[in-house]
């Protein structure tokens, strides 16, 4: 059986969108086919759950740092780890840096995958960024890509013959786990909430999401929906400048952060699902994807959704939501008023949206084209 190196900084008990990405291509391989080589937690981490790597259903070989960096050391150590575990292909859990370790690990693998994410974006635009990520295009067999957005902003920085072999993957959806009725009344019982309708927000709280900007369009929404609520799921750095901004208010509620197995039933308690990202910092600070405007549209939610980045790649424009200028607070106030006072528009959005995710977004279709990128014939020049 072939087998494949993991190298990744962004991995669990770490939370995080590429995190569970990462892992969840790792624990979906076939077993024994999977070993990860990744940096140390941070203590707090650590001691949330301390005994992670042994739950897992392949072995975890964790760095003493806390950040892998493509130097000697490192990467002395990742060639004798795919030489003593028999890897014949190396999958990069995040293409920039650690993708400048696959010249050193040429000669001991026949494929090599960089994932990226979104952020990699970043460094096409930053000094010296450009001329890494070209590096990296040049010795590994593929640069995958979430969406358009990523892979046009991409292209700029790779050589032709990289921007040739580039291939789309993007995390799927467990539409099992996430999907109406899965325990959204007994959240709504639990906050007190009743029968009002609902916005819901999931995501971990930085200023990027556009969280304030839903705060900020709030009074708005109340005027047309005057029994609104709106639910803040997750924690994060913007917390408590959040809470302070919706302070005095009863129908902003913030549930604090949430188990990862609570929370479909988080989504399944709103009516519509809202993150109103923007691109900050003239494009170093952008969505890549979006996955929890996935995550809502299997749980049958219409979502809106900002224009940054590669989010409007995760909605079907007045199909299974709306994408709006998350940057003042305007757009997004009269999407949700628009979804909120026509419930059988937004439910019928949720119906498409979860039919889009079914088809499209699954991870059996994720894991057939890694199974073809790391399969694959022959090696980069």
């Amino acid at each position: 059986m072939s087998r494949t190196l993991i190298i990744t900084n962004d991995f669990p008990p770490r939370a995080g969108g590429i995190e569970s990405f990462v892992h969840e291509l790792a624990r979906r391989r076939p077993e024994g086919s999977v070993l990860v080589y990744c940096s140390s937690p941070d203590d707090a981490d650590r001691t949330a759950d301390p005994h992670f790597d042994l739950r897992q259903p392949f072995p975890v070989v964790r760095d003493a740092a806390r950040v892998l960096l493509p130097t000697p050391r490192v990467a002395r150590r990742a060639r004798a780890i795919a030489e003593m575990e028999g890897c014949d292909s190396v999958l990069y859990g995040a293409a920039a840096p650690l993708g400048l370790l696959a010249a050193g690990l040429r000669p001991l693998v026949r494929r090599q995958v960089a994932l990226t994410h979104g952020h990699e974006t970043g460094w096409t635009v930053v000094p010296g960024g450009s001329s890494v990520l070209r590096r990296i295009g040049q010795t590994v067999d593929t640069v995958t890509y979430l969406g358009e957005y990523t892979r046009r902003r991409l292209t700029r920085s790779l050589s032709p013959a990289a921007a040739s072999r580039m291939r789309r993957l993007a995390p799927g959806v467990d539409t099992e786990r996430f999907r109406p009725g899965v325990g959204g009344d007994e959240v709504r019982q639990r906050l007190g909430l009743g029968r009002r309708p609902v916005v819901v927000c999931v995501s971990r709280m930085v200023p990027r999401k556009g969280q304030d900007t839903l705060i900020r369009a709030w009074p708005r929404v109340l005027a047309e929906v005057p029994d609104a609520v709106l639910l803040f799921v997750g924690d994060g750095p913007y917390a408590p400048r959040l809470r302070s901004a919706a302070r005095g208010t009863d129908s902003v509620r913030f549930t604090g952060p949430v188990p990862a197995d609570e929370l479909p039933a988080h989504y399944d308690a709103g009516d519509v699902f809202a993150m109103p990202c923007r691109t900050r910092w003239d494009g170093l600070d952008v969505e890549g994807l979006g996955m929890v405007y996935l995550e809502a549209s299997a749980t049958g939610l219409p979502v809106v959704a900002g224009a940054s980045g590669g989010a409007p790649d995760a909605v079907l424009e007045d199909w299974t939501g709306h994408v709006v200028d998350g940057s003042v607070p305007g757009p997004t106030a009269r999407a949700l008023i628009r979804l909120l006072k026509d419930p059988d528009r937004a439910a019928q959005m949720g119906v498409h949206g979860r039919e889009w995710v079914s088809g499209e977004w699954t991870w059996d279709r994720t894991l057939e084209r890694l199974d073809g990128l790391l399969e694959g014939p022959g090696a980069a020049p």
